[in-house]
């Protein structure tokens, strides 16, 4: 069993405001800096064998603590990257409400393109091609996975079976840890936008050890607002 958990960078002065995208130069603000902080005492006692990234800074900053905390490297990967939202990027939330396509982004967000972006099905598919990799490469393991509001939503609508239109049914706040456990093909939402504790993280086995019934029929394996 692999255990991912996905952490929402922490809170810039950006977010809700206008949208980044791919945007440099984001960094987190006062409250995202405390957050941050929290993260290593939230994780306290969880073992952790990796850590990933986006490459953009807001998340390397959000994981930095714990990175330094744990003596680990972190890694970014280009397809933990936040959505690519084209010409929107930069633009104020207040004034892509007003459009029609950001009404088209609210009801069935799976049929929209971003204006020079993408879409948010591709988003999906890269993300979960990017942890089904990274799940490969550490079997028995424990990764962090720190990456955008909206790639995480795509992410647990995809291990759910959840359609990407159901998007806006799903919060993910800033510095939030959602978990998902793999285990022979077959994905386990053990978590979703966690924002307190999780001390109940150290009452499951250590990955590898499955708490599963070894015999008798097993089910069937299973292969969604922006926030920025």
């Amino acid at each position: 069993m692999t255990l991912l958990l996905l952490v929402r960078h922490a809170a810039t002065d950006a977010a809700g405001k206008r949208l980044t995208g791919w945007s440099r130069g984001v960094h987190l603000n006062a409250r995202g800096r405390e957050e941050a902080a929290r993260l290593v005492e939230r994780l306290d006692g969880i073992p952790i064998d990796a850590i990933y990234t986006s490459p953009l800074e807001r998340c390397r900053e959000t994981i930095a603590p714990l990175a330094r905390r744990r003596g680990l490297t972190v890694v970014a990967r280009r397809g933990l990257l936040e959505v690519d939202y084209g010409e929107w990027t930069g633009r104020t939330i207040s004034s892509l409400r007003r459009t029609r396509l950001w009404r088209v982004v609210q009801r069935s967000p799976s049929t929209v393109r971003f204006p020079g972006g993408e879409t948010l099905l591709e988003v999906q598919a890269r993300g979960a091609s990017e942890l089904d990799a990274l799940a490969a490469a550490h079997p028995n393991q424990s990764i962090v996975v720190v990456t955008h509001a909206d790639v995480i939503k795509l992410l647990v609508a995809h291990f759910v079976g959840m359609h990407a239109d159901h998007l806006q049914r799903l919060a993910i706040d800033p510095c939030s840890v959602s978990v998902v456990s793999l285990h022979e093909g077959l994905a386990t939402l053990v978590k979703a936008n966690d924002t307190g504790g999780l001390e109940t993280l150290l009452g499951r086995t250590r990955p590898g050890r499955s708490t599963r019934p070894s015999t008798g029929p097993s089910a069937e394996p299973r292969a969604g607002q922006l926030r920025g």
